[in-house]
């Protein structure tokens, strides 16, 4: 199994601007470990068979004019009853003002009563987002992540390959830096990858013969961003005079990031080849892929081939 990652209440309420109407402990160490949220129906009338007190409560319009139409004790019987799973806090909607007998019950269970002025479902959009993001399974890989006419690009490859300094290129060339040397990577749905920087090390890259440098204190706050999805990884490698590389790119190969397929490429290094630049069209050319455009199969077309010919005829073609 996995590790299990959490998040706590106090990030929580930063990040969503949440006003603390009941605080019994510090924010910080009550942690929500789970991206879902409960907005109370059958809880209300007693029904908790499947109830999720790892859940974040949630108290809106419906649920507000719901309890009114009872008298003060049963409203108390009812947020008792409700709070006594010990859920790890309620999140009042709409900027709402709470019935007494919510802030009374959360009292006696020690349950925290945040509030927000957003309405709930807008809430509980943003809420999921942010959880899925904090809550998310990770890995840390060593390489370097860009961004490149809004395409992530992950750079791998063996140390002294020449990635940060081609990382150092695409920033001069109007690109921007993730993350140079660890990218922390996080899935957050079933098809795609984030990558991001470790919080000690963002903007930061090292380069031999300099040393360190701060690529936003030198480029601008332009030159950088926090997160990027991962769209494309490009291997970067010494060339090997006597291994065939692709001169087509007629199939897509792909790699396996936290169970996501990303395409992959992988591109040969040696004195002369502007990486930076190859590295660009590399990712131009992924994006038009993703949108439906294969070079190779319309040049096949165009010479009356297809991509049942197998890749020697193809070749002779090419060069004929």
């Amino acid at each position: 199994m996995g590790k299990k990652f959490t998040v706590s209440l106090e990030s929580i309420m930063t990040e969503l601007s949440l006003q603390t109407l009941f605080m019994p402990d510090d924010p910080r160490r009550i942690l929500i470990s789970s991206k879902e949220v409960v907005k109370p129906g059958l809880e209300l009338a007693g029904f908790f068979e499947h109830f999720d007190n790892t859940r974040l409560l949630v108290i809106g319009n419906t649920e507000v004019s719901f309890l009114l139409k009872f008298s003060a004790e049963k409203r108390f019987q009812i947020m008792d009853d409700l709070f006594s799973k010990n859920s790890p806090a309620v999140i009042i909607t709409g900027n709402r003002e709470p019935c007494p007998e919510i802030i009374e019950t959360a009292k006696k269970n020690n349950i925290p009563v945040l509030r927000t002025s957003e309405m709930t479902s807008t809430f509980i959009a943003n809420l999921i987002s942010y959880m899925s993001v904090e809550l998310a399974p990770r890995i840390v890989r060593h390489g370097v992540l860009m961004e490149i006419y809004g395409q992530g690009v992950f750079m791998l490859g063996d140390s002294s390959v020449g990635k940060s300094e081609t990382a150092i290129e695409l920033i001069k060339r109007g690109h921007r830096l993730v993350s140079d040397d660890a990218v922390q990577i996080r899935k957050v749905s079933e098809n795609s990858v984030i990558g991001s920087s470790p919080k000690n090390i963002r903007h930061f890259i090292e380069l031999r013969g300099i040393g360190i440098i701060n690529a936003r204190s030198i480029f601008g706050m332009g030159a950088v961003k926090t997160t990027q999805e991962i769209d494309l990884v490009v291997n970067l490698e010494v060339w090997d005079n006597t291994k065939v590389y692709d001169r087509i790119g007629l199939e897509n190969e792909y790699t396996k990031i936290l169970g996501v397929d990303v395409p992959i490429v992988t591109i040969p290094v040696k004195p002369g080849r502007n990486l930076a630049v190859i590295i660009e069209v590399a990712a131009m050319n992924n994006r038009q892929k993703s949108m439906g455009h294969n070079a190779t199969k319309e040049l096949l077309n165009n010479l009356g081939l297809n991509s049942d010919n197998n890749l020697d005829s193809i070749q002779i073609k090419l060069e004929q």
